[in-house]
């Protein structure tokens, strides 16, 4: 193998350059919207912001669970896994609109325990140890500290890989693979507990964290699929992604899918089964007007549809098939972060809140604009096969 033979495919450029295009401009439209929408507009920005770092971190998450499992299905999509970790730097800057929503707005009501009174006061009074602006900030820096470390060492490693072909340097990827993805569980239970739970103070679940885990693996794992399937009608990857290939991914894309109802319902039953009255407001919210119906939406169409469609081997195994499956569980895991967070916020005024709703939408776009372009830039660095991965011989068979 060389480098020159399996590099990206020059396609990438105009993809990179119109994500970038979209992404600027529907930005734009977030900022623009403020003045009409106000603090709902940080709302809208944190949906988009959580579902793209979970697309990084679950990308993160498979990429050590190859290392530590082996097996020749993440060899295709290896290289795409890795450009993915290598965004967590970006999204250190996109979370600067977080941090203006927490100091500036009203993202987090927490932040300004001056304005809230009553029972709600004595239970900030009581959390804010941990719920206080300092240490907010404290730990986000720490979840991206060690987001990026990890990202470094793995894909120097993989690149020295590459160059050498020294395969003690797979040992030393499968040790960082262990402690890594305990790193990982512990960032991501913190970090979705600050960033989407915390939106209701009052309001905790012991399984969250694996919750949002099982989403980020499924989020990230189908759109891989999506882009595997684009970018394999191009060379080096027309020749080297073969149905087997699609068939693994199909399968694992069916194992998240009932990981992410097995966890979503165990949160509900724990809940409906306790009854108490600091937990039921939270479904409450989710179950009554119109988000009841998206609640239903994602019963159908995030797990019921999906868990059937690939349980046919055939369909797996077809990659136009393959796809259309895997973007529609991408769109879900979006209604599905629009569901965890957007009903925290309690528009008085219906056309701000269909206003919102259609923010959501655009942030999603704009901030998912800017990271694809920062992924394929990454993605463009180098082969886009790993030239010394010890799976390969299985891979190509």
């Amino acid at each position: 193998m060389s480098e020159i033979s399996y590099a990206a495919p020059a396609e990438i450029d105009h993809y990179r350059q119109r994500a970038l295009v979209i992404g600027v401009v529907a930005l734009v439209l977030c900022a623009a919207s403020a003045a009409i929408i106000k603090d709902r507009i940080f709302f809208s920005y944190l949906v988009g912001f959580v579902f793209w770092t979970g697309v990084a971190l679950g990308s993160l998450a498979i990429a050590m669970l190859h290392q530590l499992s082996g097996g020749n299905w993440g060899v295709v999509i290896r290289r795409l896994l890795e450009s993915a970790t290598k965004t967590f730097p970006l999204l250190a800057i996109l979370f600067l609109p977080v941090v203006a929503g927490l100091l500036f707005g009203d993202l987090y009501e927490w932040a300004h325990i001056e304005k809230v009174t009553g029972k709600e006061r004595e239970i900030l009074e009581h959390k804010k140890f941990y719920l206080n602006t300092l240490f907010f900030l404290g730990r986000a820096a720490f979840y991206f500290i060690v987001w990026i470390s990890l990202t470094y060492l793995f894909n120097k490693w993989s690149r020295e890989q590459d160059e050498t072909g020294d395969r003690r340097l797979q040992r030393k990827l499968q040790i960082l693979s262990g402690p890594g993805i305990v790193l990982y569980g512990l960032t991501v239970t913190f970090s979705s507990i600050d960033w989407v739970m915390s939106l209701d103070p009052e309001w905790f679940s012991t399984i969250f964290g694996v919750l949002f885990m099982g989403g980020q693996g499924l989020s990230a794992l189908a759109l891989i699929i999506a882009l595997l399937v684009l970018l394999s009608k191009h060379e080096p990857l027309a020749s080297k992604v073969k149905p087997a290939h699609l068939h693994d991914l199909g399968k694992l894309m069916l194992a998240f899918v009932m990981l992410w109802a097995y966890f979503n319902f165990s949160q509900f039953l724990i809940i409906w089964a306790g009854n108490l009255p600091e937990e039921i407001p939270w479904y409450i919210r989710r179950l009554q007007g119109s988000w009841k119906w998206v609640g239903l939406m994602l019963v159908v169409f995030h797990f019921a549809l999906p868990f059937f469609l690939l349980l046919s081997r055939d369909l797996k195994r077809n990659a136009r098939r393959l796809i259309t499956v895997a973007l529609l569980v991408v769109f879900m895991r979006f209604i599905d972060v629009i569901w965890l967070i957007a009903p925290e916020f309690q528009e008085k005024d219906f056309t701000a809140r269909k206003l919102g709703i259609v923010m959501d939408f655009v942030a999603l776009i704009g901030v998912g604009g800017i990271w694809m372009w920062f992924f394929l830039s990454r993605l463009k660095e180098r082969p886009i096969l790993p030239l010394h991965d010890p799976n390969w011989e299985d891979a190509e068979s």
